[in-house]
């Protein structure tokens, strides 16, 4: 049986979720077009307008300030493309890092093509940037930051309230991929100054096919859609909604919120107990900062190995080499990359990420099958890195 620790790359449903998700399908009741104004699509409605709230307790938004989307490469197209649309009349200058998510990298280089400026910022060694790296960045014509929370690949956790706060004071819209923060680091829009942010539901044991965007209704209030046809989600997000993936989605975040500082707790000390155990293994490099780090991923490069065969070796845990969505590219890194590594520790990286159900257990089972999968390679096919 395979051991999972790709919880970054996706969390099993809750089965709390799971449940009210089954039982929302069953309902009779909950069967209307939520935007019917009949009986069954009221009904559909209120239980809609209940999982945005619980949503948005989660990340300390009003409940209005919630879009639903399909999850968070939707949500990122539509805060990075939709925003510097919308501001276009006020320039068309973006900021972003080079280690962002793949889906808001595309969406700034759709900008590019569009004629828009991008300045791509790069962290330091460690992964993380400052947020006077970010202030020098910002132009007269700047009208957009986007800064990703928590890496994906490494789990660098970024200062945003520092950088909301810079962008805040010159009038620039900062956006937030928290995919990997939600559930899991404390989010306040509020307090970190944020005026866009995206998270999808399967990264906190909420369904796939399931996010949302916030939009600061203060300072923003609304984006140039990408879809059209149809007013729902003000016309922001048009669609027919899909109210039992919301009901899910709205269940998993408020018990990701009650859960919040239970999860980090455990999941930090198993992480740091895998890394203990590995560690040991001469040539085994962490990558990302040691301390500025979310609880669930740990990253590291081998030196002296092959990387596809390193995953390989790894047949018996559910572990990846980098982001989910290029884990069929086959290319090294480009996260790891950016930090430093060459293209042979890029490619002979591993990524593991813990979660709920992971056990002390399952660490050693890791840290055992790790060494000895190392230690197999290293004989059989050394290379250099």
């Amino acid at each position: 049986m395979t051991l999972y620790l790709d919880y970054a790359a996706s969390t099993p449903v809750d089965p709390a979720v799971a449940a009210v998700m089954a039982a929302a399908l069953a309902d009779p009741e909950l069967q209307g077009n939520p935007s019917a104004v009949h009986a069954p699509g009221r009904a559909a409605a209120a239980r809609i307008e209940a999982a945005r709230a619980q949503v948005a307790a989660l990340i300390g938004a009003r409940p209005a300030e919630i879009l639903w989307t399909s999850g968070a490469t939707e949500a990122n197209n539509l805060a990075v493309l939709g925003a510097a649309r919308f501001r276009a009349s006020r320039g068309r200058h973006v900021v972003t890092s080079s280690t962002e998510h793949a889906s808001v990298v595309g969406a700034c280089r759709q900008l590019e093509r569009e004629g828009f400026a991008v300045t791509w910022l790069d962290p330091d060694g460690d992964g993380l940037l400052d947020a006077q790296q970010v202030a020098a960045a910002l132009r007269p014509d700047t009208t957009l930051v986007s800064i990703m929370a928590v890496n994906n690949e490494t789990g660098v956790v970024q200062d945003v309230a520092a950088i909301g706060a810079v962008c805040r004071a010159r009038g620039v819209l900062f956006h937030v991929d928290a995919v990997q923060a939600a559930g899991r680091e404390p989010l306040d829009v509020g307090a970190q100054q944020i005026d866009l942010l995206s998270i999808s539901g399967h990264k906190f044991y909420g369904p796939k096919g399931a996010g949302a965007l916030f939009v600061n209704g203060r300072t923003l209030r609304r984006v140039e859609p990408l879809l059209h046809g149809g007013g729902q989600e003000r016309g922001l997000r048009p669609g027919t909604l899909a109210t039992h993936q919301l009901v899910g989605l709205g269940l998993a975040a408020e018990l990701a919120g009650a859960r919040l500082d239970a999860d980090r707790r455990a999941q930090s000390a198993l992480r740091e107990a895998l890394w203990a155990a590995i560690a040991r293994v001469p040539g085994v490099l962490l990558n990302g900062h040691r301390a500025r780090r979310a609880c669930h991923i740990l990253n590291v490069s081998v030196e002296g190995v092959e990387g596809e065969s390193l995953l390989l070796a790894l047949e018996a845990l559910a572990v990846s080499s980098g982001a989910a969505c290029g884990a069929a590219s086959g290319e090294p890194s480009a996260v790891l990359r950016r930090l430093g590594r060459s293209d042979a520790l890029a490619q002979a990286s591993i990524r593991f990420s813990v979660g709920r159900a992971t056990t002390a257990a399952d660490i050693d089972a890791a840290a055992a099958a790790f060494v000895a999968g190392v230690a197999h390679l290293r004989r059989i096919a050394p290379a250099a890195a």
